[in-house]
């Protein structure tokens, strides 16, 4: 079926999208429903089309690869409206290459099989447009140069990920027999995670939990929510580890494995981590000061990846993971202990 040709679709009203690979671009056909509509054509593509954002909508639509009722259309702005059909094709992205970098990572663990490492703040996962340099993966291919034989070229070893801003444990595998072990156990839920987090208000409890469904914004396409329109179900349990004037330290574990999990849910009970920009805006906007009038120094999210539990690939054997907390939140912590005006 090609983007032009008229196509009689039965359920008109009703969101279906259809995806074709071909080898050189990924074709998209949907028809708009009322969730969206009337909206701008680059903005509804995005909120569609979880792998692109707005502004890479926009340029797919000023260079004639989008098309409105078989009608080629080249502004962003156009106006759509319910029941309308939408086609187009993503051009495949631009090769990035994975390159061995000389960069400092700390190793918790590593055998034949696997390789734990607590993962710094700041630092991406693996070479992405935007980001093809300074990644962990770059990292792992010059102090394991050869040794990482699995998940491609682009993304060896990486069975799970962590935010940019978020420090900790991260599993690594290093042949297709725990990259097959791993990705099921993390698929099966097998996986015990654990993570601590600085929180914005004191919690009325010392512990609970939080089931909420998590799907993408229906707006802002680059975040999650609890009440978006196609969501899956996540669940969370957090308990007071310290208490510190209007902070905590939470321990939390993760039964689910959401993207932005604890963020979203943290942020949900009212709250947010500890320099959650995104999640945490209106808090983030008016950060602690000291009694003296000096600010907080909040340099990004209070979240840590704490501890990890599997069963090894190859031996079966229970293991358990422990990243200690990085230096910037022991510090954030001391500095709350003192006792700040809020």
């Amino acid at each position: 079926m090609s983007l032009t040709e008229p196509t009689d679709y039965p359920n008109i009203g009703h969101r279906i999208n259809i995806f074709v690979e071909t080898p050189k671009q990924k074709q998209f056909h949907f028809i708009t429903d009322a969730t969206y509509t009337p909206c701008r054509l680059d903005q509804l593509i995005a909120l569609h089309l979880s792998e692109i954002s707005r502004s890479a909508a926009a340029r797919l639509i000023r260079n004639g690869r989008v098309t409105v009722d078989g009608k080629k259309i080249v502004k962003p702005a156009f106006a759509v409206k319910q029941g309308q059909l939408i086609g187009g094709g993503i051009p495949p992205p631009e090769p990035v290459e994975a390159l061995p970098e000389a960069i400092e990572i700390d190793v918790l663990y590593a055998d034949d099989q696997l390789i734990v490492v607590n993962k710094a703040a700041g630092m991406v996962v693996h070479p992405a447009p935007g980001h093809t340099r300074g990644t962990l993966v770059n990292a792992l291919l010059h102090h394991f140069p050869g040794r990482l034989e699995a998940g491609g070229h682009i993304r060896p070893g990486i069975v799970h990920r962590l935010d940019k801003e978020t420090s900790g444990c991260l599993l690594v595998a290093r042949t297709d027999l725990a990259h097959q072990h791993l990705t099921a156990l993390f698929k099966s839920r097998q996986v015990h995670k654990k993570y601590l987090a600085v929180v914005i208000g004191n919690p009325d409890k010392e512990s609970g939990r939080i089931d909420l469904p998590i799907g993408r914004h229906p707006a802002l396409r680059k975040q999650m929510s609890v009440n978006a329109p196609h969501s899956r179900r996540a669940e969370t349990h957090w308990k007071v580890s310290e208490r510190f004037g209007n902070h905590a330290l939470l321990a939390l574990d993760l039964k689910t494995g959401r993207t932005h999990q604890i963020r979203v849910h943290l942020a949900a009970i009212g709250h947010p981590v500890l320099g959650d920009t995104v999640y945490g805006k209106k808090q983030a906007q008016k950060p602690p000061v000291f009694k003296n009038g000096r600010h907080l120094p909040i340099l990004r999210q209070m979240l840590h990846a704490w501890e990890l539990g599997i069963a090894h690939p190859k031996s079966g054997l229970k293991m358990t993971f422990t990243a200690p907390l990085p230096e910037d939140m022991v510090k954030m912590i001391a500095i709350l202990k003192e006792g700040i005006n809020v």
